[in-house]
């Protein structure tokens, strides 16, 4: 669990909702600098008092953690915060042994293939002519149209 410094007496001194809300955003540089300012003190005495609000902040949510953990059957140990984490000896590191291979010519002729069973299956009819062609034809015609025009004004 933690320890908190019970000699700090500048702990008792409530500190403002604006450093308090730096401190809970992890603004630490801010909130000393804010509170040495607000109070007159010098920055070490800030960062002092700071940081044993921090060890009190913790030690109420380790205690909030073991009394939810107690409710629910949940062993102290498995919850703590100054514990460090223990490796897995027993997890054998990730080794790829094999290398996936692809042949893309056999997947596009199944996806082709899944897609025309999926339109089937929604009773989709293609058309006679698709509609990228039906579009060059439109195009072609214009411009030949165009051509037989200017060819008899200029011909």
């Amino acid at each position: 669990m933690f320890n908190p410094d019970p000699s700090s007496k500048s702990a008792s001194k409530k500190l403002p909702k604006t450093v308090i809300m730096m401190i809970e955003k992890n603004n630490l540089v801010m909130a000393i600098k804010t509170l040495a300012a607000d109070e007159n003190i010098s920055m070490e005495d800030a960062k002092v008092r700071i940081d044993a609000y921090e060890t009190q902040l913790k030690v109420q949510q380790q205690q909030k953690l073991n009394t939810i953990a107690n409710k629910q059957g949940i062993s102290n140990h498995a919850i703590s915060f100054d514990r460090e984490q223990e490796p897995d000896e027993d997890a054998d590191p990730l080794v790829k042994n094999r290398v996936k291979t692809t042949k893309s010519h056999q997947d596009f002729q199944t996806l082709q293939t899944g897609v025309d069973t999926r339109l089937k299956d929604l009773g989709y009819k293609k058309p006679l002519i698709p509609y990228w062609l039906k579009r060059v034809l439109v195009i072609v015609v214009i411009m030949l149209g165009m051509f037989w025009i200017l060819w008899r004004v200029f011909g």
